[in-house]
């Protein structure tokens, strides 16, 4: 294994008696990756958090963190490691401060001038300042989360392994927290359970997605930064703007629509309003293997309107997820019928 391999799976499985959880999942996260790990319910993603946070065990394959082996070598595993669960394991009638202290009574650090440094960092990281004394139970969700993360960084560990830690959050407190995550991970190794691909988008440089395999458990179907997976889709998209020119009249949007809709790989034409009266934007969706862009601008052109905007995009990271998915998902029902 390489030396900057700081998560590592190999064939990683988990059976409950004839039910696979975890299907032979196999991935690697190097030092100073943060990853978004995504995947529907069931997929595998709590039970392979699970066994690298030596929770559970694997009924196969090989899983390690910083080098350590989840299954022989547990307590030092945890030495290198910080989680933070969807739900912080907080004390309500705690002061922030007292339950930092407790953590680091629990991760054995030593009392003195390094102790108060490692808990004046993780507060400062953390933005803890402001409650740094309130109780537990006083606090708001996102400030709990917080504290949930500072207790996972008290001891420095190289490794973060986070599980639906937004879950419970306002947009307002998951955006914060996210900016938070996003610089806590430019010095260490993160990767994040999540349902929410928009903070994929916003807080990670690569994602990982699994899908359920009918009766067969988990597996990884794509890997890789934001971009290269959202290129895998199937489909492009057309932002079009235009506006009157020399026609001298603005088109509406119906017969914008039918003008564009024309065209051989528009699948499909719909209207995205615009932000004045003198122009009209539609969307275009078509295959990804045909440029439509040269088609768009002379279909615009024989009208006699005025092209204002034309955008060719790759689909969105949410789209790209569900074809992955859904068509995995069908792949196992089409073999399990035949």
């Amino acid at each position: 294994m390489a030396t900057d391999v700081m998560i590592h799976t190999k064939d990683l499985t988990k059976r409950y008696d004839n039910f696979v959880a975890v299907d032979r999942i196999s991935f690697d996260v190097h030092r100073g990756e943060v990853v978004g790990f995504l995947g529907p319910n069931g997929a595998g993603k709590s039970t392979t958090m699970r066994i690298l946070t030596c929770f559970i065990s694997a009924t196969d394959g090989v899983a390690k963190v910083s080098g350590f082996d989840c299954f022989d070598e547990p307590l030092e595993v945890r030495r290198v490691l910080g989680y933070l669960p969807q739900r912080a394991p907080l004390y309500p009638e705690m002061t922030v401060h007292e339950y930092l202290d407790f953590c680091a009574d629990l991760r054995q650090l030593p009392s003195g001038d390094s102790r108060k440094k490692a808990v004046r960092r993780v507060v400062e990281v953390c933005g803890l300042n402001s409650f740094y004394q309130k109780e537990i139970r006083s606090l708001s969700h996102g400030q709990r989360q917080r504290v949930g993360l500072g207790q996972a960084l008290l001891h420095d560990p190289p490794v973060m392994i986070l599980d639906e830690p937004t879950a419970d959050l306002d947009p307002n407190e998951k955006r914060e927290f996210l900016t938070y995550l996003r610089d806590i991970g430019s010095s260490r190794t993160v990767i994040i359970s999540t349902h929410n691909i928009s903070e994929v988008e916003f807080a990670c440089s690569r994602t990982l997605i699994i899908a359920n395999r009918e009766g067969k458990g988990g597996r990884v179907v794509a890997d890789g930064p934001v971009e290269s997976i959202r290129a895998q889709g199937g489909t492009v998209r057309y932002q079009v703007g235009v506006g009157a020119g020399e026609s001298g009249k603005l088109p509406g949007a119906r017969e914008l629509r039918n003008a564009l809709a024309e065209l051989k790989g528009a699948d499909s034409v719909t209207e995205i309003g615009s932000a004045d009266d003198k122009s009209v934007k539609v969307q275009i969706v078509g295959a990804k293997d045909a440029d439509l862009r040269a088609e768009l601008r002379r279909a615009v052109s024989d009208k006699s309107w005025e092209l204002l905007e034309l955008r060719r995009e790759l689909p969105p990271l949410e789209d790209v997820f569900r074809e992955l998915t859904l068509a995995e998902d069908r792949r196992d029902r089409l073999a399990a019928a035949e």
